[in-house]
């Protein structure tokens, strides 16, 4: 497949087919996908929330600066941060570590203290920063992957994160609401489809050493 003709297709999606729906087995890529991001220090601070519920998504829409494509999407993807972010949360990602690799307990012990430590040193706001900048990385990945699967998304910062929050209830899932992606099939009527990008030229975006 060729990569940049399909980063070339992809553009944020102003106006979804509502009668269009992903497949389960490509919104099971997706997940993988999510799950297979690389994030800092392997410890995945995060959930990823796939509504497909249609009632829910239009409940939502006034919540994010009423954009339709919310409600019209195929599925709404939620990128969440989790909240508690202590010594259990590390230690749980180390006994990952020896569950899949059998790595012995000597050669993680000096790396999962200085983890241990180094979180209990940051402040909530801080660890919610660092967690929040591995949901852009997803983001990020999840972009591709669409792109190359024939999926339109929309990638979205303008949301209430608190009233999503809420109507989600995730302060007791211990999660935070920080970025949110429509995804599905453009509209044949979706102006934004046929423009050309707008992009600098790669020569004043790329430096080449």
């Amino acid at each position: 497949m060729d990569i940049i003709k399909q980063l070339n297709w992809r553009y944020a999606t102003k106006s979804f087919d509502a009668n269009k729906i992903i497949s389960d087995k490509d919104v099971n890529i997706l997940s993988e996908a999510f799950n297979l991001t690389a994030t800092s220090y392997g410890l995945q601070p995060l959930k990823l929330l796939i509504i497909k519920d249609k009632a829910l998504q239009s409940e939502l829409i006034p919540y994010s600066f009423n954009q339709k494509q919310v409600g019209e999407a195929s599925h709404l993807l939620i990128f969440c941060i989790e909240t508690e972010m202590n010594s259990r949360f590390i230690i749980d990602y180390f006994d990952r570590v020896k569950a899949i690799r059998g790595t012995p307990e000597d050669i993680l012990s000096p790396f999962k203290t200085f983890l241990i430590e180094d979180f209990k040193s940051k402040t909530q706001l801080e660890k919610e920063n660092w967690a929040t900048k591995q949901a852009y990385l997803t983001m990020g990945n999840l972009l591709t992957t669409c792109a190359l699967l024939n999926i339109d998304a929309c990638p979205m910062e303008g949301f209430n994160p608190e009233d999503y929050d809420r109507v989600l209830n995730l302060k007791n899932k211990k999660l935070k609401s920080v970025l949110v992606m429509p995804i599905g099939y453009r509209a044949e009527n979706d102006f934004m489809a046929n423009l050309k990008k707008v992009r600098k030229p790669i020569e004043e975006s790329v430096i080449m050493w």
